[in-house]
């Protein structure tokens, strides 16, 4: 293992030490915010530090058995021969698991996110297809533990949905969908379909994490124009008599958000500078990239809502992944939303990607 990765892990023991103690201390106690931040800064370092006592370990095991490839017996040199071996392939392991753990972190990944799916070609079937994907998302929401809140839906004529926009709130949301933004095809044959043809339609997916917090010079009063108007669709009486959904409009990008979901006119509000606020954020990391895109470009894709990034093939049970050539023939298990193999696949490819980078290996 190279020093400076050593010196790295040796200052990341430390620090973890030190949060150990600091959790117990009674200022920091009383303060929920820090302890939070505390509780979870200790969490990502402990996965750290006990592979690197664990690689500690290995190593001590290793110098153990290279001493007895030096005994006088021939057993004990055959023993240690074999522990040696053992040993230095877990070396190898904990070292490449070690690098992964210390690469640079996303500190968007533990952000709660806004997911917006929209209808593109293909008319009513894409309208349909976008409610399958919905379900999908809804499901693997609902598998990881997660909550999801439905913000703005636009209905399809025959089913499904024109645009859907839902707030998925959870622990490390976007670290898991982060790779989903971009155009998501679809083949098969519509129920509408008389002769059997297979159709391809589309949608787009954006995937935008939530900001910690409404940010006072991002989102200024006069910047904002906010109307309330009746909320249409289900809800009941009061929902159809009462102004409580909320349209905001950014006057300088003119970025228009709606919020109809709840009841509640100042829950609606919130929700709404909550979107507005992502879909800012958003703009700006998209620009960022497209500035940065010449320079070089992600193997899993930029992200850009014009990338075609994934093929669901029903007639052939397929889906393929195009920014890392997977190809899977479990389509109804992930449209169920069983969707690890794919996650864990695009999350491994980035982090090779990065472990290629700091190796000097663009």
């Amino acid at each position: 293992m190279q020093k400076s990765l050593e010196d790295k892990l040796d200052r990341v023991a430390e620090r973890h030490e030190e949060v150990g103690h600091l959790l117990s201390d009674p200022d920091v106690i009383g303060d929920q915010n820090r302890f939070r931040d505390l509780s979870r800064e200790f969490a990502e370092l402990e996965d750290v530090v006990g592979c690197y006592e664990r690689y500690c370990r290995t190593r001590r095991d290793l110098e153990a058995a290279r001493a007895m490839v030096e005994d006088s017996d021939e057993a004990m040199r055959a023993m240690g021969r074999e522990e040696v071996e053992a040993c230095e392939q877990r070396l190898a392991e904990l070292e490449d698991e070690l690098q992964r753990l210390m690469l640079p972190k996303d500190p968007r990944d533990r952000a709660s996110v806004y997911l917006e799916i929209r209808a593109g070609t293909g008319g009513d079937e894409a309208a349909l297809f976008a409610g399958d994907l919905y379900r999908m998302y809804s499901r693997y929401a609902e598998q990881q533990g997660w909550r999801v809140e439905v913000v703005q839906t636009s209905e399809g004529e025959q089913g499904g949905y024109k645009e859907i926009i839902v707030r998925v709130v959870g622990d490390g949301v976007f670290s898991k969908l982060k790779f989903e933004s971009g155009v998501h095809r679809v083949q098969r044959v519509p129920a509408t379909e008389s002769q059997g043809r297979i159709h391809t339609s589309a949608c787009t997916v954006a995937v935008m994490p939530e900001a910690e917090g409404i940010e006072e010079e991002t989102l200024r009063n006069e910047d904002l124009r906010i109307d309330t108007f009746r909320a249409s669709g289900a809800g009941g009486q009061h929902v159809n008599t009462t102004d409580s959904a909320v349209r905001v409009t950014h006057l300088p990008t003119g970025v228009v958000v709606e919020c109809q979901d709840g009841r509640s006119q100042h829950k609606n509000k919130d929700k709404a500078l909550s979107l507005l606020q992502a879909r800012l954020m958003d703009m700006r990391r998209q620009e960022q990239e497209r500035e940065q895109a010449a320079e070089r470009k992600s193997q899993v894709g930029s992200g850009d809502r014009s990338e075609r990034i994934r093929t669901y093939n029903f007639p052939q049970g397929r889906l393929t992944d195009h920014r890392i050539n997977l190809t899977l023939y479990k389509l109804n298990d992930i449209v169920a939303g069983n969707l690890d193999d794919v996650v864990d696949a695009l999350v491994a490819e980035d982090q090779a990607r990065k472990l290629a980078e700091l190796a000097g290996n663009p």
